[in-house]
């Protein structure tokens, strides 16, 4: 019998989606008597990658309630540059697959930076706006970019979202599309497809079964231990207490102390912060179980903290704010309370975020990220090629190096 046709539209707003059908893409549910196994382990002990679209632990970031919140809390929508473009595959009248996907006026709020790409092609006469992003708005974390419901044909729909991206790109008359913070997998299936491959870093803690905090630090080299043990003591010496909020222990009045903090710091970093306080009460409203809001209190007010989203098996750092600055306190609520949570609740990993070199010394090791980047004018496209090459064995090379500089103790260290 003949395979269904599948269709390819584009939408203006997850509201035109129901969170059960873009969630069964996007998340589906496990069944027990069909589950791939999410552990299995390659010969060098690391975990295996993937095939495109099969199962992953639950992601946070690519949910129906995260994307809403963003757009019905006018975080990401047209009049801030991000508007909403989301990438369906239909088959029979149902959704088997979908990217989430805006149309971008500018390169802000990415993370994979792209603006000296921007300046080149606009030199020579082009117009690099508006582009495609495939991604999570303000978000750099790894996760599934083609989602795609179980009970179809996997690759046939992957193949038919990566056909759909690039006849997005034409049909919206883009420079270009940008697949950012892919899954592996992904990266290596669109390069099939005339994407161009990308990687860079950041830094994450991978939980080696450790049952508490000083076994992970037995780990370590006597000066990072005795480093860390230090600055945890320190961060707490001006009478501050830490405390890690989940579900209903978040408040409004917590969420309104934690958007002060984001407001400030994001004010003096970024000079306009990208999310609104509606944001924040609406994840509290649909996603309380997915963060761990860490903050810190001093005589009864509370004075710093960061907010983190709880996966199948990662915690994943976002943001960070005070309005009081205590030496150490941004490792001890970012890094070391993260640490703690993961261990409790035997998380496999901490990705703490974007860049930061600082966070090699606290025990979270150089990680691989993958971008995946089309370019439809083929000049730009071979010197972006050509820029590529030489970036990715630059990312491999301090990607060893950094890695051999870590805080782990080497077999002839001392015992610890």
């Amino acid at each position: 019998m003949a395979s269904s046709e599948i269709t390819l539209e584009a939408v203006s707003s997850i509201s035109q989606i129901g969170a059960r059908e873009w969630d069964a893409c996007a998340n589906p549910v496990p069944d027990p008597d069909s589950l791939e196994s999410l552990d299995t382990l390659a010969p060098s002990g690391l975990p295996e990658t993937p095939p495109v679209g099969s199962r992953h632990p639950y992601n946070p970031f690519v949910s129906h309630a995260f994307f809403s919140a963003l757009e019905a809390s006018k975080s990401a929508c047209a009049r801030t540059g991000w508007g909403p473009r989301h990438l369906l595959a239909k088959r029979d009248g149902k959704i088997a697959g979908l990217v989430p996907c805006y149309l971008k006026s500018h390169s802000q709020g990415e993370y994979v930076f792209d603006r000296g790409w921007a300046d080149a092609y606009e030199r020579a006469g082009g117009q690099y706006y508006p582009k495609l992003q495939a991604s999570v708005p303000f978000t750099p974390a790894t996760g599934p970019r083609l989602l795609i419901a179980d009970g179809t044909d996997r690759e046939r729909i992957a193949t038919a979202l990566a056909g759909g991206l690039v006849g997005l790109c034409d049909a919206t008359e883009a420079s270009s599309v940008h697949v950012t913070f892919a899954r592996e997998a992904e990266w290596k299936f669109l390069a099939e497809y005339g994407f161009l491959q990308r990687t860079d870093q950041q830094f994450h803690w991978h939980n080696q079964g450790y049952g508490n905090f000083d076994d992970f630090l037995a780990t370590l080299n006597s000066r990072h231990r005795k480093a860390i043990k230090r600055e945890r003591r320190d961060a707490l010496a001006s009478g501050l207490t830490i405390h890690a909020l989940t579900g209903s222990d978040i408040t409004e009045d917590a969420w309104d102390a934690f958007f002060e903090f984001y407001m400030e710091t994001g004010s003096r970093k970024w000079g306009r912060p990208y999310l609104t306080r509606t944001f924040f009460s609406l994840i509290g409203e649909t996603m309380a179980k997915d963060v761990l809001l860490v903050m810190a209190k001093r005589d009864g007010r509370w004075i710093a903290g960061a907010i983190n989203f709880i996966g199948g098996d990662t915690l994943f750092g976002r943001n960070w704010g005070a309005i009081e600055h205590h030496p150490f306190l941004h490792f001890e609520v970012c890094y070391y309370q993260a640490i703690d949570f993961a261990i409790a609740r035997g998380l496999k990993t901490v990705e703490a975020g974007a860049q930061g070199e600082h966070k090699i010394a606290r025990g979270y090791l150089p990680q691989t990220t993958f971008s995946a980047h089309y370019i439809a004018d083929t000049g730009l496209r071979r010197a972006i090629d050509e820029y590529l090459k030489r970036e990715r064995a630059y990312v491999a090379e301090a990607g060893r190096e950094l890695t051999e500089a870590g805080p782990f103790r080497k077999a002839a260290d001392e015992p610890s």
